[in-house]
């Protein structure tokens, strides 16, 4: 972690900027895709989970979420110190928590992500393809 001198003279460390070379991304056999995940919730759902909560409560679900993982997050890379209690979490399981309550979400308000991600990635492309290239503070 590169450490950041801010405008007060504080110095902070920050997430990589890069993908780790330890993270593979090349594709396998056991690849799932975002129609597959929100099926295999569904079934998961009906089958063993009886039913959906609400989707308010999901999205209270999803909130708790993504603080677990915002506090892992500020543990890990910020200056904040462990708890005992988190000290043995892990960054994945935390980001899958949270896919897995986005999916829930999705799969009972008729989203369909794999679409929604697609139409997404074509338009930020088309709004950002030159944005960040030119971007002073992305170069260097």
């Amino acid at each position: 972690m590169a450490p950041i001198r801010t405008r007060h003279g504080y110095i902070r460390r920050t997430m990589p900027t890069i993908k780790p070379d330890s993270l593979d991304l090349s594709p396998r056999p056991d690849d799932i895709s975002l129609r597959q995940i929100q099926s295999a919730t569904d079934e998961w759902i009906r089958t063993v989970g009886v039913r959906y909560f609400s989707e308010l409560t999901n999205l209270a679900q999803l909130t708790e979420e993504v603080g677990e993982l915002a506090r892992l997050i500020s543990r890990t890379y910020g200056e904040q110190s462990f708890k005992e209690s988190d000290k043995h979490r892990d960054l994945g399981e935390e980001m899958a928590d949270v896919l897995w309550v986005l999916v829930c979400l999705a799969n009972q308000t008729g989203v369909d992500l794999s679409h929604e991600f697609h139409k997404r990635l074509e338009k930020k492309t088309a709004r950002d393809k030159d944005r960040h290239r030119n971007n002073p503070k992305l170069s260097a």
